[in-house]
Protein backbone atom coordinates (compact mmCIF):
# COMPACT_ATOMS: atom_id res chain seq x y z
CA UNK A 1 0.00 0.00 0.00
CA UNK A 2 1.62 3.25 -1.62
CA UNK A 3 0.21 6.60 -0.08
CA UNK A 4 0.61 9.60 -1.43
CA UNK A 5 2.26 12.63 0.56
CA UNK A 6 0.50 16.18 -0.44
CA UNK A 7 1.85 17.96 2.13
CA UNK A 8 4.81 18.96 0.37
CA UNK A 9 3.05 20.01 -2.48
CA UNK A 10 0.77 22.11 -0.88
CA UNK A 11 3.93 24.23 0.61
CA UNK A 12 5.29 24.44 -2.57
CA UNK A 13 1.64 25.95 -3.80
CA UNK A 14 1.67 28.21 -1.10
CA UNK A 15 5.42 29.75 -1.86
CA UNK A 16 4.20 30.47 -5.20
CA UNK A 17 1.00 31.97 -4.17
CA UNK A 18 2.98 34.46 -1.78
CA UNK A 19 5.60 34.78 -4.42
CA UNK A 20 3.41 36.13 -7.26
CA UNK A 21 1.14 37.96 -4.70
CA UNK A 22 4.50 40.07 -3.88
CA UNK A 23 5.53 40.55 -7.83
CA UNK A 24 2.20 41.39 -9.41
CA UNK A 25 1.78 44.92 -7.88
CA UNK A 26 5.93 45.28 -8.83
CA UNK A 27 5.01 44.50 -12.20
CA UNK A 28 2.40 46.89 -12.81
CA UNK A 29 3.73 50.21 -14.49
CA UNK A 30 2.69 53.00 -17.39
CA UNK A 31 0.79 56.06 -17.64
CA UNK A 32 -3.22 55.98 -16.34
CA UNK A 33 -4.74 57.24 -19.34
CA UNK A 34 -8.33 58.56 -19.44
CA UNK A 35 -9.42 56.76 -22.39
CA UNK A 36 -12.27 58.03 -24.26
CA UNK A 37 -15.37 55.71 -24.34
CA UNK A 38 -17.16 54.85 -27.45
CA UNK A 39 -20.28 57.21 -26.82
CA UNK A 40 -18.28 59.99 -25.61
CA UNK A 41 -19.66 63.35 -24.27
CA UNK A 42 -19.17 66.40 -26.09
CA UNK A 43 -17.37 69.19 -24.05
CA UNK A 44 -19.52 71.20 -22.48
CA UNK A 45 -19.09 75.18 -23.94
CA UNK A 46 -19.91 76.69 -20.65
CA UNK A 47 -16.71 74.72 -19.23
CA UNK A 48 -13.39 76.68 -19.63
CA UNK A 49 -11.37 75.52 -23.25
CA UNK A 50 -9.29 72.55 -21.75
CA UNK A 51 -5.58 72.60 -23.01
CA UNK A 52 -4.69 70.37 -26.25
CA UNK A 53 -1.41 69.23 -27.10
CA UNK A 54 -1.58 68.73 -30.52
CA UNK A 55 0.81 65.82 -32.66
CA UNK A 56 1.23 66.58 -36.63
CA UNK A 57 2.21 63.79 -39.11
CA UNK A 58 5.98 64.67 -39.05
CA UNK A 59 5.90 64.15 -34.99
CA UNK A 60 5.75 67.92 -34.13
CA UNK A 61 4.43 69.67 -31.27
CA UNK A 62 1.84 72.09 -30.83
CA UNK A 63 0.14 73.60 -27.71
CA UNK A 64 -3.14 75.46 -27.42
CA UNK A 65 -3.88 76.66 -24.19
CA UNK A 66 -7.66 77.52 -24.51
CA UNK A 67 -6.99 81.75 -25.47
CA UNK A 68 -4.28 81.31 -28.05
CA UNK A 69 -3.59 79.71 -31.35
CA UNK A 70 -1.48 76.32 -31.75
CA UNK A 71 2.07 77.32 -30.97
CA UNK A 72 4.56 74.96 -32.27
CA UNK A 73 6.93 74.15 -29.30
CA UNK A 74 9.95 71.74 -28.51
CA UNK A 75 9.30 69.25 -25.67
CA UNK A 76 11.29 70.82 -23.34
CA UNK A 77 9.09 73.77 -23.69
CA UNK A 78 6.18 71.64 -24.02
CA UNK A 79 6.18 71.05 -20.13
CA UNK A 80 6.41 74.51 -19.20
CA UNK A 81 3.79 75.97 -21.18
CA UNK A 82 1.33 73.47 -20.10
CA UNK A 83 2.12 74.05 -16.25
CA UNK A 84 2.18 77.74 -16.66
CA UNK A 85 -1.67 77.09 -17.82
CA UNK A 86 -2.46 75.18 -14.94
CA UNK A 87 -0.93 77.27 -12.53
CA UNK A 88 -3.44 80.19 -14.08
CA UNK A 89 -6.09 77.68 -14.06
CA UNK A 90 -5.95 74.77 -12.22
CA UNK A 91 -7.94 72.07 -13.13
CA UNK A 92 -8.33 72.22 -16.65
CA UNK A 93 -8.27 68.63 -18.39
CA UNK A 94 -5.20 68.35 -20.97
CA UNK A 95 -6.27 66.38 -23.95
CA UNK A 96 -4.07 65.26 -26.40
CA UNK A 97 -4.86 64.94 -30.23
CA UNK A 98 -2.33 62.84 -32.15
CA UNK A 99 -2.92 62.72 -35.88
CA UNK A 100 -3.50 59.24 -37.52
CA UNK A 101 -0.27 58.54 -38.75
CA UNK A 102 2.13 59.59 -36.29
CA UNK A 103 4.10 56.69 -34.62
CA UNK A 104 2.47 55.29 -30.98
CA UNK A 105 5.59 55.77 -29.67
CA UNK A 106 5.63 59.67 -29.93
CA UNK A 107 2.18 60.00 -28.11
CA UNK A 108 3.50 57.45 -25.40
CA UNK A 109 6.58 59.69 -25.22
CA UNK A 110 4.20 62.93 -24.58
CA UNK A 111 2.24 61.23 -22.05
CA UNK A 112 4.45 60.25 -19.99
CA UNK A 113 6.74 63.39 -20.32
CA UNK A 114 3.13 65.49 -18.99
CA UNK A 115 2.78 63.01 -16.29
CA UNK A 116 6.14 63.18 -15.21
CA UNK A 117 6.01 67.29 -15.40
CA UNK A 118 3.09 67.01 -12.58
CA UNK A 119 -0.54 66.93 -15.42
CA UNK A 120 -3.00 65.59 -12.82
CA UNK A 121 -4.93 64.08 -15.86
CA UNK A 122 -4.34 63.32 -19.61
CA UNK A 123 -6.88 62.50 -21.82
CA UNK A 124 -6.55 61.35 -25.64
CA UNK A 125 -8.81 63.28 -28.22
CA UNK A 126 -11.08 60.92 -30.96
CA UNK A 127 -13.21 62.16 -33.55
CA UNK A 128 -16.68 60.83 -33.81
CA UNK A 129 -17.53 57.66 -36.09
CA UNK A 130 -19.09 58.57 -39.33
CA UNK A 131 -21.59 56.31 -40.98
CA UNK A 132 -20.99 55.84 -43.94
Amino acid sequence: MAEINVVPYIDVTLVLLIIFMVTAPLLQTGVDVDLPQAEARTVDPQQDLPIIVSIDAEGRLFVDAGNEEDVEVDSDELNVRVMDALRRKPGLPVLIRGDRTVDYGKVVIVMASLKNAGVPSVGLMTSPVRDE
